[in-house]
């Protein structure tokens, strides 16, 4: 295995790692939202690797986060979507405009803003089938309940995905300076 791949799996490995304490200690729980760090990795991921490191980063962190946090249930496997598709967003933003413009997402500052936000309204509409879905099958929520708390979601989501982004942005263009293996 060359060596820039076992480097790149090394750095997915970190920022799946890294997923864990930011999404379940450095949050808010607001009522049924909650405002997390937790999809920092996973846009970084998304920005340096591309869509399938993302979604890995995405599904190992979030797999670890439900372990630890809910244990395995029916459903487990269902709440790995949403941040993947997150990373799934953002990744393919980032490989798109690199494939047909030759720049990167984070050099266009909007534009990755943009993907930002269009992953964190894929994530929440992906958290809020999932919720609802759980609902019916577990029986915990009253359904009505979940989709009346989508609109404060779909804001606080979006408001998070700025909030990312900006970190992210500076963050990757180091990364990119000290030769991180990119896309």
């Amino acid at each position: 295995m060359p060596k820039k791949n076992v480097k790149r799996m090394c750095y997915a490995a970190l920022l799946a790692a890294m997923y864990l304490p930011l999404s379940l200690y450095a949050a808010v729980q607001v009522g049924n939202v909650r405002i997390s760090f937790g999809s920092l990795p996973v846009v970084v991921a998304a920005l340096l690797f591309g869509p399938v490191d993302a979604v890995i980063v995405a599904m190992v962190g979030e797999f670890f986060k439900q372990l630890l946090t809910y244990g395995f249930t029916y459903t487990t496997v269902l709440y790995l979507l949403p941040p993947a598709l997150r990373g799934l967003v953002v990744g393919l933003g980032a490989l798109v405009l690199l494939s047909l413009r030759g720049q990167r997402l984070e050099e266009r500052r909007m534009l990755c803003y943009a993907a930002c936000i269009a992953a964190a309204v894929c994530t929440t509409l992906g958290n809020t089938l999932v919720n609802w879905l759980d609902s019916v099958l577990m029986g915990y929520y009253f359904p009505g309940l979940i989709l009346g708390d989508f609109v404060w979601r779909l804001i606080v989501g979006m408001i998070n995905a700025v909030v990312m982004s900006s970190l992210a942005i500076p963050l990757v263009k180091t990364l990119r300076q000290r030769n991180v293996v990119s896309l």
